[in-house]
C-alpha cells in the first residue's frame, strides 16, 4: 500500500502499471534517439544484471558507440568551424577520454574499434578541430594487436602529411620495424630534432658511431632547434672524457639566449679555471640578451655601472618590468637622481586617460618615485610639489583621485 505523505506522481503510477514489453518499446525509443541515455542506461543495467563474459564485451562495445554518437555531432561542428566555445571542446574530450578509458579494457571487439577507428581517422586528415592530440590518442587506444598498429601506421602513412607520418614512423619504431622506420625518417631530415631523433634510434640500438655522425651532421645542417642535439652530443664528450668539447657544447647551449638560470648553470659546471676564460666571453653578445636578463647577471656579478647603463637603456613598459623594477629598486641607494629620472620617464611618458587598472599601474610608479625623493634623497619639499602638481591636474578625475589615495598614504594630505 502507498505511503499517504508521499506525493503522487503520474510517471511513476504510469511506469508501475505498464507490462514488461511497454517498458521495454519505451526505454529502447528513448535510447535510440538520445546516445546519452543509451549509455546511462547500459552503465545502469550492466551494474544490475548479471552478464556473460560475451555480453559484457557486447555491452561495453554498445557503451563505445553511443558515447561517440553523442559526442560527433559536436565534433563535426569543431571541425566544421575551426575549433568552438571551450565549453563544447571540454565535453568532447572528456567524452572521448571516457571512450579510451573503455577501450583500454581491451574487452572491445574488433568491429567496434575498427568502426571507431575509421571515423576518427578523417578528423585526424581535416585536423581543423582543434582536438589533434585527443584525436591521436583516441586512434591509439584502438589498437590491441600489432597488426592493428600497422594497419594504423599506414593509414597515417597515406595521409602524406609530416604530422601523420611522425607518429607512423613512432609506430614503426615501437614495433621494432626498422626497415620502415628508416625509410619515412630519411624522407624529411631538416630540423636538428630530425637529426635528433635519428640519432638516438642509432644509439638506443647500440650503433654508436652511425649516431654520433647523424648528430654532428644535424649540428651543421639541421635548422630551428638545437637543444636536443646539443645536449645529446654534450653528454657524450662527457662520457668520452673531452672537457674541451663538453664545454663548448654548455657553451653554445647557454647562449642561445643567455638568461640568468643559464649563466649560474655554466657556471656551475666549470672549474675556476674554466670560468675565467668563458666568463667575459658569455658577454660578448649583450645586445641579443634580454635587458631584464642582463641586470640579473650584472647584478649578481656586483657590476652597478653595467646594471645601471642596461636601466637606463630599458623601456619602462618592458614587458617583463616586475624584474626591471626589482634591480632599479637595488640601484637606487648607489645611484638615485639617474633610477629617478628612470621611474619619472615612465610616469611621464604614459597617457593619463585610462581605466582605474591603468591609474593604479601609475599609482605604483608614483610610489617608486615617492619612496626615492622621501626615503632615499631626503627631499619632502621636491615630493610635495611633484604630487601635489600631478594631483591638481588631475582634480576632475575622481576615479583617478579614489586609485592613488589608495596607494599614496599622503595623497590626502597633498
Amino acid at each position: 500500500m502507498a505511503d499517504m505523505n508521499t506525493p503522487s506522481d503520474s510517471l511513476t503510477d504510469l511506469l508501475t502499471g505498464a507490462s514488461h514489453e511497454i517498458l521495454i518499446d519505451l526505454i529502447v525509443k528513448l535510447s535510440n534517439r538520445r546516445p546519452d541515455v543509451r549509455s546511462d542506461c547500459l552503465n545502469y543495467l550492466k551494474k544490475n544484471v548479471n552478464l556473460t563474459p560475451k555480453q559484457q564485451c557486447t555491452t561495453e562495445g554498445e557503451i563505445v558507440m553511443a558515447l561517440w554518437d553523442e559526442l560527433l555531432p559536436d565534433l563535426e561542428e569543431l571541425d566544421s568551424y575551426g575549433g568552438g566555445p571551450e565549453e563544447k571542446e571540454n565535453n568532447v574530450y572528456d567524452l572521448m577520454h571516457q571512450i579510451e578509458q573503455k577501450l583500454s579494457t581491451k574487452l572491445i571487439d574488433e568491429d567496434i574499434r575498427r568502426d571507431i577507428l575509421e571515423q576518427v581517422l578523417p578528423f585526424i586528415i581535416s585536423g581543423n578541430a582543434g582536438m589533434d592530440d585527443p584525436l591521436y590518442e583516441l586512434a591509439y587506444a584502438t589498437c590491441y594487436s600489432d597488426e592493428d598498429w600497422y594497419e594504423l601506421a599506414q593509414a597515417f602513412e597515406e595521409m602524406s602529411r609530416d604530422w601523420p607520418k611522425n607518429h607512423a614512423m613512432g609506430i614503426y619504431r615501437k614495433l621494432g620495424d626498422r626497415k620502415k622506420y628508416l625509410e619515412l625518417r630519411q624522407e624529411k631530415m631538416i630540423y636538428g630534432g630530425d637529426y635528433y631523433d635519428l640519432a638516438k634510434f642509432y644509439w638506443n640500438e647500440g650503433n654508436h658511431s652511425e649516431a654520433l655522425a647523424v648528430a654532428e651532421e644535424g649540428i651543421n645542417k639541421g635548422q630551428g632547434r638545437m637543444d636536443e642535439l646539443q645536449q645529446f652530443l654534450s653528454d657524450r664528450a662527457q662520457e668520452g672524457g673531452n672537457r674541451e668539447k663538453y664545454l663548448e657544447l654548455k657553451y653554445e647551449m647557454a647562449t642561445n639566449p643567455l638568461t640568468m638560470g643559464k649563466y649560474k648553470a655554466f657556471k656551475n659546471i666549470c672549474t675556476e679555471e674554466e670560468w675565467k676564460l668563458y666568463e667575459k666571453k658569455l658577454l660578448q653578445n649583450a645586445s641579443r640578451i634580454r635587458s631584464s636578463e642582463l641586470l640579473d647577471i650584472f647584478m649578481d656579478r656586483k657590476e652597478y655601472d653595467q646594471a645601471l647603463e642596461t636601466l637606463l637603456k630599458t623601456n619602462y613598459s618592458d614587458w617583463d618590468s616586475d624584474r626591471v623594477l626589482q634591480a632599479a629598486r637595488q640601484l637606487e641607494t648607489r645611484f638615485p637622481d639617474k633610477v629617478l629620472a628612470y621611474h619619472l620617464s615612465g610616469f611621464n611618458g604614459i597617457s593619463r586617460e585610462s581605466t582605474r587598472k591603468g591609474y593604479a599601474a601609475r599609482a605604483r610608479m608614483l610610489l617608486n618615485i615617492r619612496r626615492i625623493l622621501l626615503d632615499v634623497l631626503k627631499d619632502d619639499a621636491r615630493w610635495k610639489q611633484f604630487a601635489g602638481r600631478f594631483k591638481k591636474e588631475n582634480r576632475n578625475r575622481p576615479a583617478l583621485q579614489e586609485e592613488f589615495g589608495s596607494v599614496i598614504s599622503d595623497w590626502p594630505d597633498l
